[in-house]
């Protein structure tokens, strides 16, 4: 289960662990970001470092899913009239 390689180590206190500081810079971790904790089948962790929106869609919650829509087709399309843009020839250049 071990590599046997260590890149720094913590102890637990009171159901609780800290994140080494060298770990915390090397990965960019902050207040505020979650860490998403993963057991896997062979008994070792795995931690994801999720950090928090910013920037142009941070106040986005994406799509909601109440219409249905075809990836493969609509890919490039969205919010365009596929129908419509179907029957549209291209311009000679």
């Amino acid at each position: 289960m071990s590599s046997g390689r260590v890149d720094s180590e913590s102890k637990v206190s009171g159901n609780q662990a800290n994140i080494p500081a060298s770990i915390r810079r090397k990965l960019g971790i902050d207040d505020g970001d979650t860490l998403r904790w993963h057991l896997e089948d062979d008994g070792s962790l795995r931690v994801r470092v999720v950090q928090p929106r910013s920037g142009t869609f941070s106040d986005s919650d994406g799509y909601d899913g109440e219409q249905e829509t075809d990836a493969e087709r609509e890919h490039d399309a969205w919010g365009v009239d596929v129908e419509y843009s179907s029957h549209c020839k291209s311009l000679p250049t």
